[in-house]
């Protein structure tokens, strides 16, 4: 019989997406969570989270940069006459897992559905390489696609967005804003951030934010994983104010340069109220953002678009938002 490693909280049955309830209790349950292992880099070869869609087709090839590589998603078809988008996309994983390889399918769908060159960043991962060097990696891949796309891509240096998810939405929101820093600055023209890591302070004693208490319970992204995978990224607590490691604290004249938004955040999440409060950041400053939450939804239906209704609708929806702001 199957030990159940993940098994529901009764104090959640009843909150949860149907579908999702269904598929946790059929499948995920059963999957060993990552941080109550000892630690081994073997462990981001287990299979990544299940019930992802198939990755649709687009031509796809991989390019090295100084210390990793990126992975290239270029529609098929004419470019438009001044070049394709370009998207820029760091995956999930907590900056300890997940790969290049890890959200391929995402990455086809904002490849086909929004019409643009996908770059995907295989970002180097914690504990082995802890904070900052993720976001050195994230600015490097800016400049480069900045710099290079035009001629190795057929991309379009002036439409450059950026995107992630969770961890990955961490990056390419600090990402934007390290642009903005640059000299001369890279015009990034839109953020889409999916469940984004904003506030690496947040805890269940956090009264702003009460999604960590009230959603404590809830399966895939509890408190006591989030630690894990803070604690191998910035094992320095004095780092976890810093707004390249968390972007919600970034000044207002800096966050005053970011670009417009689209946040997907999930109802069931710890990270749910970090994302809607930067969202609100960014509106007080003057900057267009629309914030999705997606009710009954745990962290992870991102990655489960194949299996789960509202996975497919996140996607989707992402995908639109994408497409609107290359227009």
């Amino acid at each position: 019989m199957s030990i159940a490693h993940q098994p529901l909280h009764p104090e959640v049955v009843d909150r949860l997406d149907p579908e999702y309830r269904q598929f946790h209790e059929e499948v995920l349950q059963y999957i060993v969570p990552p941080h109550t292992l000892p630690w081994s880099p073997e462990i981001r070869n287990a299979p990544a989270v299940p019930g992802s869609s198939s990755v649709l087709d687009c031509e796809i090839k991989d390019y090295p940069l100084s210390h990793t590589s990126v992975r290239a998603f270029t529609p098929k078809g004419t470019p438009p006459a001044d070049g394709w988008p370009a998207f820029l996309f760091y995956h999930g994983g907590g900056w300890t897992l997940g790969s290049i390889n890890s959200e391929n399918a995402f990455c086809s769908n904002m490849c086909v559905r929004a019409n643009c060159v996908v770059v995907s960043v295989d970002y180097r991962l914690a504990p082995e390489h802890k904070y900052p060097i993720a976001v050195e990696d994230t600015v490097e891949s800016i400049q480069w696609v900045h710099t290079k796309g035009k001629e190795l891509l057929g991309t379009n240096p002036n439409k450059i967005a950026v995107g992630g998810s969770s961890s990955g939405g961490n990056l390419a929101a600090i990402g934007a804003l390290k642009s903005a820093e640059l000299s001369p600055p890279i015009p990034i023209i839109f953020q889409l951030l999916i469940v984004p890591v904003t506030d690496n302070t947040a805890s269940e004693t956090n009264n702003n934010q009460p999604s960590w208490k009230e959603n404590e319970n809830t399966p895939w992204l509890g408190p006591e994983r989030m630690r894990w995978f803070v604690n191998n990224y910035l094992p320095n607590k004095e780092d976890w104010t810093k707004w390249d490691a968390s972007p919600i604290f970034a000044p207002e004249e800096l966050l005053a340069k970011a670009p417009n938004a689209w946040i997907g955040v999930c109802e069931m999440d710890i990270l749910r109220d970090e994302g809607i409060a930067y969202g609100e950041k960014l509106k007080k400053l003057g900057k267009e953002v629309e914030t999705k939450v997606y009710k009954g939804a745990p962290h992870p239906i991102m990655a489960m678009d194949g299996r789960l209704s509202i996975g497919k609708q996140m996607v989707t929806e992402a995908s639109e938002a994408l497409a609107k702001a290359f227009q």
